[in-house]
């Protein structure tokens, strides 16, 4: 059963395995350029994806960020309404701006 899952996970986009990968890394970054993902799999089992990076507003400055690891991109879609839901906290300015510098470490 779990076979027949990965197949039809990976069916309806590019594959490749491992080896021709490597060997062809520049032509699957085109594909990842022109907006496509691709499923990579070592023996035939999935386990990663490369996708385009989403080039919506900010989009240049979050790949710079991406790109000198200070920043990760997220896995998933923010769900703003359940965000929105939770009740404010209560904190005062002067103890959330000391928050945050603590939070910042030796920068």
């Amino acid at each position: 059963m779990a076979n027949l899952a990965i197949t039809a996970y990976a069916g309806s986009m590019r594959t490749v395995n491992v080896g021709e990968l490597k060997n062809q890394l520049s032509g699957y970054l085109q594909h990842v350029r022109n907006g496509e993902e691709i499923v990579i799999r070592d023996r035939n089992v999935p386990i990663a994806r490369i996708l385009p990076f989403r080039h919506d507003a900010g989009w240049e400055n979050e790949a710079k960020l991406v790109a000198s690891g200070a920043m990760k991109m997220p896995e998933e879609e923010m769900d703003w309404d359940l965000f929105f839901a939770k009740p404010a906290g209560n904190v005062s300015h002067e103890t959330a701006v000391q928050a945050a510098i603590d939070g910042r470490g030796d920068r």
